[in-house]
């Protein structure tokens, strides 16, 4: 797929679409949510997508926008998990490539880490395989991460209540707030009012959320809402620790464009679909 040239990605896109979803991509006249995302892809893969997509790289630009109190700190950044300065580094930490998703990996406890041969060597080996491959060949043609130069970045590891914030911006209007907290997932409106909707993949499901993060989740809209506002679709990702907000990341193509409602997936498609605005 890599090879491709650009002129056969609507057409090796429509398969894939087909395949997962069972359904037709209309690209010419996209409604749902999933086919305006599909579109997304294609047509509006603006180059600062993939600045802001490299979790390197959009530290500078969230400084500039939000400012750097937002930021998690950063340890180490590198070209290579053996030069990695593990004697420097605290108890506990997370290292991760700049140009995927979920290519991490958490270490609790340094000298158990590295005491334990198979475990240093797995992570040795995952790394080298992720920094001598583009997550676009993964992604099913999300283009923002094609042209990432791939980096190591080890962050602290802050983790207390497991609280998490994803701002879904439409058009720069932060529409919907999933609020991740203690296992429950509650799916809010503009309002702050509950919609109880979920996604398909997701067993653990809450209808309330807690009072005490209503003024951190208040502040996390706001400031999405800043972030978004050149884009027509961006989910904005948050995480709090001792009660304070962190910016994670912004993903331009939510779930690659297949997302799949637990109910009213044709309803949900076609009302999502008509608030994104593409032209």
């Amino acid at each position: 797929m890599l090879s491709l040239d650009d002129k056969e990605y609507p057409y090796y896109l429509s398969q894939a679409y087909f395949l997962k979803t069972g359904e037709k991509l209309n690209l010419r006249k996209p409604k749902t949510l999933n086919e305006k995302i599909q579109w997304l892809k294609l047509y509006d893969n603006l180059p600062i997508k993939t600045t802001l997509t490299d979790k390197v790289l959009v530290r500078d630009w969230i400084k500039t926008q939000i400012g750097d109190e937002y930021l998690k700190p950063v340890l180490w950044i590198g070209d290579s998990f053996d030069d990695i300065p593990f004697s420097s580094l605290p108890n506990s930490f997370i290292i991760k490539v700049n140009h995927g998703c979920k290519w991490h990996v958490v270490v609790k406890n340094k000298n158990e880490y590295l005491s334990t041969q198979q475990t240093y060597n797995f992570s040795r080996n995952l790394f080298w395989g992720w920094l001598n491959q583009t997550y676009f060949g993964w992604s099913d043609f999300e283009t923002q991460y094609k042209n990432i130069i791939p980096k190591i970045i080890i962050e602290e590891l802050l983790y207390d209540k497991n609280v998490s914030f994803q701002i879904w911006c439409f058009n720069g209007k932060p529409l919907i707030s999933r609020v991740f907290n203690g296992g429950n997932i509650t799916s809010l409106d503009e309002n702050l009012e509950n919609i109880n909707i979920k996604f398909l993949t997701e067993n653990k499901y809450g209808v309330t959320y807690f009072i005490d993060c209503v003024d951190i989740l208040k502040n996390a809209i706001d400031l999405s809402k800043k972030l978004s506002k050149d884009f027509k679709l961006v989910r904005v990702d948050w995480m709090v620790y001792n009660n304070k907000l962190y910016f994670e990341e912004m993903t331009f193509t939510p779930l690659s464009g297949f997302i799949f409602f637990a109910e009213k997936q044709d309803e949900l498609q076609l009302r999502y679909g008509k608030m994104l605005v593409l032209k």
